[in-house]
């Protein structure tokens, strides 16, 4: 097996064993409630960071004025 069928397995295998854990830490364990608040907050901060990046690409891109075409 060569390196990247190795490494594409191993992911997926981790995938699937962090997807159990965050399962059993939401469902059964008592640690329920901070799982969902950092995981809301996560999902939050992601959200914003990338809104964020497009806002940062936009006001610091230059504008070319050889990119605007007279239709």
């Amino acid at each position: 097996m060569d390196g990247r069928k190795t490494a594409g397995i191993l992911i997926f295998v981790l995938c699937i064993g962090g997807f159990f854990a965050y399962a059993y830490l939401l469902m059964l364990s008592e640690w329920s409630p901070i799982v969902m608040q950092l995981s809301m907050l996560m999902i939050v901060g992601a959200l914003l960071g990338v809104i964020a990046w497009i806002g940062y690409s936009m006001a610091t891109t230059r504008h070319s004025p050889a990119s605007i075409t007279d239709a």
